[in-house]
């Protein structure tokens, strides 16, 4: 049978924010290869939010009502919630707003299985539409379960989300060892990271592509790719390179990216950069294209990735898929894909030492580029999206009794 598969997630790119959760996409579109598929992304909204947009113009940009995606039904329905406050309430909220849409594509035959992304409240909300439409789901962790379920006010819920849901993917096993703190019956909790493009992201003539963007042939390169928010971590990077400086005059750092949902640091980055006298050095390319932030990475020597916080991140093996050796913190799913070391280096997060140390030594040593892409090639998407399917065909052949229902919740 082809399961008919709603994802949910409240990160989901739209023509306001087309930065937002590529990673949901990329992997959302993949499985609607293969099964049928349609999209709920609820947005968070609340009366005064213009009102906000004088002081912080990046904030809660919204989305339009509905988009077709690559031919693709994508919904953004709107859910009350209040920056910074009654965050208890969002998941709640955000059911209530989802229901009149899943309820017709329940009417309509397409809702057999919900697929939401996130603990919270994204699997919150998962759980009671699941029970309301008397179908599975399942919750996908992808890096803020770590967060909330330290948080005693939201743990709750999220242990609750994640102990009735059908099925728990974890994109690393130390998110999926989070599951498991939370009373999660093993058996129903597994590890399906993210995927790479290959085809997307493939090493290029690295002197034709310093030439094309203006970077000088024999200096050393570094390059971060990701949204300019405190978590990413491009400040600790250029803390460390007026040092790496008196060894690598011409040192160049590319930051890629540009604002996210979790907020705009480039203000702030470039201050740093005048403050470092580093203007030279690095250099702000905005947020690309992937074809773009391939040139980039195949221009680059090391990728680095201090970041405070992460599930599993795409762009370690977007960036392997170019031959690129990586200095990555040792949060997360970091050290489960940058797990040999010949592909890179992991440091402790917060030890600015190991990292300007790591940098140095990787950009001196002679990396195999082809072996790192080998990698990369046993990480792709095909691999991921079997598994899924296999897990969604399952999940909607199951016959589900009354008595189910009345305890998934």
């Amino acid at each position: 049978m082809i399961p008919h598969v709603v994802v949910l997630s409240s990160l989901f790119p739209s023509a306001r924010q087309p930065g937002s959760g590529l990673f949901v996409r990329e992997r959302a579109f993949r499985l609607g290869q293969r099964t049928s598929l349609a999209v709920v992304a609820p947005t968070p909204w609340f009366p005064a939010q213009a009102a906000l947009h004088y002081w912080r113009p990046g904030l809660r940009p919204g989305a339009p009502g509905y988009e077709s995606q690559r031919g693709f039904d994508v919904w953004y329905p709107r859910f009350l919630s209040a920056p910074g406050l009654l965050k208890r309430c969002d998941g709640i909220s955000m059911a209530l707003a989802a229901y009149p849409r899943m309820k017709t594509l329940k009417a309509q035959g397409r809702l057999d299985v919900i697929d939401s992304h996130f603990g919270y409240p994204d699997g919150r909300a998962a759980g009671l539409l699941a029970r309301w439409l008397g179908v599975p789901y399942t919750v996908t962790l992808r890096g803020t379960e770590v967060r909330h379920a330290a948080d005693p006010v939201l743990a709750p819920q999220l242990g609750q989300a994640l102990r009735s849901a059908d099925r728990v993917f974890s994109v690393s096993d130390s998110l999926r060892r989070v599951a498991l703190s939370l009373d999660v019956a093993p058996e129903r909790a597994r590890v399906v990271g993210n995927g790479v493009d290959i085809s997307r992201f493939y090493p290029l003539d690295r002197t034709e592509q310093r030439r094309a963007l203006g970077l000088p042939d024999d200096a050393p390169v570094l390059v971060t790719v990701g949204g300019l928010c405190e978590r990413k971590g491009f400040h600790r990077v250029m803390a460390c390179l007026p040092e790496l400086r008196q060894a690598w005059p011409d040192l160049r750092y590319l930051v890629i990216g540009g604002p996210s949902p979790e907020g705009d640091w480039t203000t702030r980055l470039k201050s740093l950069a005048r403050e470092l006298a580093l203007q030279d050095c690095v250099h702000f390319t905005g947020p690309l294209p992937p074809e773009d932030v391939g040139r980039y990475l195949s221009a680059a020597d090391v990728f680095v990735l201090a970041t405070r916080n992460e599930g599993w991140a795409n762009v370690l093996l977007e960036a392997m898929a170019c031959g690129l050796p990586v200095v990555a913190t040792d949060v997360g799913g970091n050290a489960e894909v940058v797990c040999r070391p010949e592909l890179g280096t992991v440091v402790p997060f917060g030890d600015a030492t190991a990292l300007a140390r790591a940098l140095r030594k990787s950009l001196q040593y002679d990396w195999n580029r082809s072996e790192i892409r080998r990698y990369a090639e046993a990480n792709v998407w095909d691999r991921r999206i079997d598994e899924l399917e296999a897990e969604f065909i399952d999940l909607a052949s199951r016959p589900r009794s009354p008595a189910q229902l009345r305890t998934m919740y």
